[in-house]
């Protein structure tokens, strides 16, 4: 039934739109934007000439047809608002993709919570954590949540083979792959908080370990869905690099502990995929002063600037020219009324 609702796509998507939407996207991930907040959009709608439904996560995770018509619901919308979201798909199974790798069983939520899946931390503790690091890097199995990622991205492929205007025009991005810390967090569980001051050497074992599975798994990816060069579209949003690393981990601990746990295998990451952002959730101000001395750090994306002093954050971030990508309009505006300087790298909705 997937035809029905590509075709309609085919039909509204125009190229020059699409076109002027990206180039204002390139400008202000260059630089070349000046501004107090961007916040670009489409130069003109195209409404829907169908219906289109709504896909339950629950409903997509072992159907590759629904995942798509979900994520392509997105798309549909973005044309008929006239937003200025790229027009973006991915495979979407949530945080557990790599953990599913070494053996991490899934935690799926009710239904009507329309939520994706996390995964339970391995039983067993710091044994099983070392039983990990002896066993090294893991298969990409077809029967694991990894594969499954890897197989959604070639279904994608074959889907929009047909579109053409579909294909040049929707970006298959990269999937929710974490950070190393966020995926040593939900292997270990919240035992690791305790357990990395009685055991850092096995903590950078783990680590390591994560760090080469990502890459590798990241290749595979971009066999799949090559990246564009120097710049990549994440959650319909540009960025300069290639990869969208996750640090929600990181509230929890010190900066002393950041710059030793976390900050060597991002960089790892920003180095081996030529560069990215970074998203976190809640308190980063107490770590961000690192972030703009990263090699290849263009932006960053986070999702609860009340839990931070801003002023800390536009220091270290625009007055750095690393961008901040998806903050909410209120925490931007705010700024601006009091005086405060975006330098022209605030991206808002």
């Amino acid at each position: 039934m997937i035809e029905q609702y590509l075709q309609d796509l085919e039909e509204r998507l125009d190229p020059a739109v699409e076109e002027e939407l990206l180039a204002a996207w390139t400008d202000f991930t260059e630089g070349r934007w000046q501004g107090g907040i961007f916040s670009p959009r489409r130069s003109a709608a195209a409404p829907a000439g169908r219906d289109w439904p709504h896909v339950l996560v629950d409903d997509t995770l072992d159907d590759f047809e629904l995942m798509a018509l979900q994520q392509l619901e997105g798309c549909s919308a973005a044309l008929e608002q006239a937003s200025g979201a790229i027009m973006a798909v991915r495979a979407n199974y949530g945080t557990s993709i790599l953990p599913s790798l070494f053996g991490a069983e899934l935690f799926i939520m009710d239904r009507d919570t329309d939520t994706l899946p996390t995964s339970w931390p391995l039983a067993g503790g710091v044994e099983t954590i070392r039983q990990l690091v002896e066993r090294g890097v893991p298969d990409f199995a077809p029967d694991t949540l990894g594969g499954r990622t890897l197989a959604m991205g070639r279904y994608f492929n074959d889907l929009f083979a047909s579109y053409p205007k579909v294909r040049q025009h929707v970006h298959v991005y990269h999937p929710d792959l974490q950070g190393p810390m966020d995926i040593c967090e939900l292997l270990w569980g919240s035992s690791l908080f305790l357990d990395i001051v009685d055991e850092p050497e096995l903590a950078r074992d783990l680590l390591a370990l994560i760090t080469a599975t990502y890459e590798r798994f990241l290749d595979a990816w971009h066999e799949i869905a090559p990246p564009v060069p120097e710049r990549a579209v994440h959650w319909s949003m540009q960025h300069r690099g290639a990869i969208m690393l996750r640090d929600d981990s990181a509230m929890n601990f010190s900066p002393a502990m950041f710059e030793e746990f976390i900050e060597p295998y991002d960089q790892q990451l920003l180095d081996r995929f030529g560069g990215g952002a970074i998203h976190f959730c809640g308190r980063g101000e107490h770590y961000i002063h690192r972030l703009p001395a990263m090699r290849g750090l263009h932006a960053i994306n986070m999702s609860q600037p009340e839990y931070n002093d801003m002023e800390t954050i536009y220091r270290n971030t625009v007055d750095r020219d690393v961008r901040i990508i998806g903050l909410p309009r209120q925490t931007a505006q705010e700024a601006l009324t009091a005086g405060r300087d975006l330098r022209g790298g605030v991206h808002c909705w």
